[in-house]
């Protein structure tokens, strides 16, 4: 008999009433940020049912692919056919991120109604990621963002390494508020903050979530976007859900990576944020017993076991 049989976790919600967000919003990016890792590339077909399992399971968010070229990022040069091919569910949004104009043309011949921006808190990443400087790599996107709102589309802006580089070491606060006020000013209307290689602490998460705050970013507009290198991404969750986020991004079974960064491990899986969500009687909207069947099942297709914690103790995968 499964946890989830006998009623497990139990529903204790924090003692302080508004301490948490009553609901969190989702975004899952194991089609796109847990795949882009992946050694192999996965075929076309298993990605569409990848992301039909998702939607079943109840996630509202699923960030499907990316429009990059493809001796950048090989997994996801199917971009186009993926998104052809994609049953498209009421009531469930799928960004992609595009890299430059030329992604934004592709992503709109697609039909795309959501789509996100790639930028960096560091020179160091911004030079081996995009091959431009850290100040250069607004000049590129913010022609992006202002067609992409112009042509109604929603945009989410990334920023990633902003809690250390591997090359730069710790990044100053006030770098990182001023590279993400940066982005949200020319239109983005999210910004997931990304701990890019897993190195975030939750007293650092707490101290640039309160430089942004101070900065007048309303905490609304803001998302976390953790890696679980150093086994932190949950406690740095439960930081950012004490500080009022109320997006989390996260990936099915733990799927992911950064092609650019090594020392990059699996985002925080999915079905490990459920978990704690359930315990603490926040709603989500997933299906825990389905997602983590969806994930068992990629597993399998990837030939190796899921990461994440929760997938195994309900699966065995």
């Amino acid at each position: 008999m499964s946890a989830l049989e006998v009623g497990l976790p139990d529903r204790v919600p924090s003692p302080e009433p508004g301490e948490l967000p009553a609901a969190v919003t989702i975004w899952e990016v194991g089609p796109r940020d847990g795949l882009q890792n992946e050694q192999a590339v996965v075929p076309v077909e298993v990605k569409l049912e990848f992301l039909r399992r998702l939607a079943d399971a109840g996630l509202r968010i699923v960030e499907t692919t990316s429009f990059v070229r493809p001796e950048w990022v090989p997994q996801l040069a199917d971009a186009a056919e993926v998104l052809a091919g994609l049953d498209r569910r009421d009531g469930v949004r799928y960004p992609v991120l595009v890299p430059n104009s030329r992604g934004l043309d592709r992503a709109l011949d697609a039909g795309v109604a959501d789509v996100a921006v790639f930028a960096a808190a560091t020179e160091s990443f911004t030079r081996r990621n995009l091959n431009r400087g850290l100040d250069e790599q607004f000049a590129m996107f913010e022609p992006v963002v202002r067609r992409a709102t112009d042509e109604g589309l929603a945009v989410r802006g990334y920023l990633s390494m902003v809690f250390g580089d591997p090359w730069e070491g710790p990044v100053p606060v006030e770098q990182v508020v001023a590279a993400g006020r940066r982005l949200l000013e020319m239109g983005c209307g999210q910004l997931s903050l990304g701990d890019t290689i897993g190195v975030a602490t939750p007293g650092q998460v707490e101290a640039v979530l309160r430089a942004f705050t101070a900065a007048g970013v309303p905490v609304a507009s803001l998302a976390v976007h953790f890696h679980d290198t150093y086994g932190q991404a949950l406690a740095n969750t439960w930081t950012a859900l004490r500080h009022g986020v109320s997006a989390v991004d996260s990936s099915a079974g733990g799927l992911g990576g950064c092609p650019y960064a090594k020392s990059a491990t699996g985002n925080l899986a999915t079905e490990d944020l459920v978990w704690m969500l359930d315990g603490l009687g926040v709603e989500h909207g997933v299906d825990l017993a389905a997602l983590a069947a969806t994930s068992a099942w990629m597993a399998e297709q990837l030939g190796r076991p899921s990461p994440s914690r929760v997938v195994k103790a309900l699966t065995g995968a």
